[in-house]
């Protein structure tokens, strides 16, 4: 099983992983042989990465951080509740929304349940083989990620489900968000983009009295935007005026914004993104959240493409849940671009001499 970006991909190769619906149903299933048509398909669905069959790694597997059973039953309540929050409310009277939180409880029970099966869980991108809906899709994302995050950090049960209530919901205040501002392709106006920042302020004001939830729910939408330093925003809040869970949820939100596609703009990859972040350490995140985070996230993605410092090429096989910035890579072809007749392994958490040095190159081929 190889990773590759959708502009790697070339007709008749085969797909490794399933691609899903915005709603959780299968679009493409293993085995299916892509088509130009079908990759200029999923491409203009904004799915930027799939996993494709290589016989030299079939034996290499991707073990998602929530089962699919329930990965649909997320997609799908994630879908129906945003949904019906973006019906407009008549002009005469008060909308009447359903009420979000029993269902959203049971499906955060089912994602605790299923990363607590995993003690070596870490963060793994999982925004490959799903179409675009990017609000729902980003919703899940940070959900997971900063549940896996409150999870590992010691939090309770009880306060792990309103931490990863809180991600689930932080941005559902872009249900009310002009839907041309939020699909426009290029950089927003000053206007559109004070318009978008009111996101917070609505995700608060649509949360702040749904029963059975804890107003910090809530104040999650209102507060993941703001940075210690005081440039965040809407209320430039600084260092202990903000929320606990909002900054993990601020640091896990920014992540996945930078690893996951859209409309203008295309994805980075985990190393890069973390590098990103850790620009911010100290003044935009709290220094000792991002060290946690770092070292619960997979750099460098099971299946991707590497270059090492020795000039040889592979594919990332396993990540080490100690290092996961040194991962166990199969060399599968030598410095000079000559396939190996037999590859081998490098475990670069003992082999400290070997580097990464370029990522999902274009250098090794697939084969059939």
């Amino acid at each position: 099983m190889r990773l590759l970006t959708i502009k790697q991909c070339k007709p008749g190769m085969r797909l490794a992983k399933k691609i899903f619906s915005e709603d959780g149903i299968v679009l493409l299933g293993n085995e299916m042989e892509l088509t130009q048509r079908l990759i200029s398909r999923l491409e203009a669905c904004n799915v930027q990465y799939v996993y494709i069959q290589d016989p030299r790694t079939e034996d290499i597997d991707h073990s998602p951080l929530i089962s699919e059973d329930t990965f649909r039953i997320a997609v799908k309540e994630i879908r129906k509740n945003f949904a019906a929050m973006m019906i407009p409310a008549p002009s005469h009277k008060p909308i009447r929304r359903p009420f979000i939180a029993k269902p959203l409880k049971e499906m955060m029970g089912l994602i605790i349940d299923d990363l607590s099966d995993n003690k070596d869980a870490m963060i793994m991108l999982m925004n490959m083989g799903i179409v675009d809906h990017y609000l729902y899709q980003h919703s899940l994302n940070v959900c997971v990620y900063t549940t896996l995050l409150g999870m590992s950090h010691g939090y309770s049960r009880d306060e792990v489900i309103h931490l990863g209530l809180g991600a689930l919901l932080h941005d559902i205040g872009k249900t009310q968000v002009a839907i041309d501002i939020l699909k426009k392709p290029h950089s927003l106006t000053k206007e559109e983009y004070e318009e978008m920042k009111l996101h917070t302020t609505k995700g608060f004001e649509l949360l702040k009295d749904e029963p059975n939830f804890p107003l910090s729910i809530a104040h999650c939408a209102f507060q993941h935007h703001e940075r210690i330093d005081g440039s965040g925003y809407p209320r430039g809040l600084s260092n202990n005026e903000i929320l606990e869970h909002a900054k993990w949820i601020g640091i896990v939100d920014s992540y996945d914004a930078m690893t996951t596609s859209r409309i203008y703009s295309s994805p980075m990859l985990p190393h890069d993104a973390m590098e990103r972040l850790y620009a911010g350490s100290g003044t935009l995140y709290e220094q000792w959240m991002l060290a946690h985070f770092r070292d619960k996230v997979v750099i460098y993605p099971v299946g991707i493409s590497v270059k090492l410092s020795t000039g040889e090429f592979g594919v990332v096989t396993n990540y080490n849940a100690s290092y996961p910035h040194r991962p166990i890579v199969r060399v599968l072809m030598n410095e000079a671009g000559e396939d190996l007749s037999m590859p081998y392994e490098i475990d670069m958490s003992t082999s400290l001499s070997t580097m990464i040095i370029a990522v999902n190159e274009d250098d090794i081929s697939i084969k059939k």
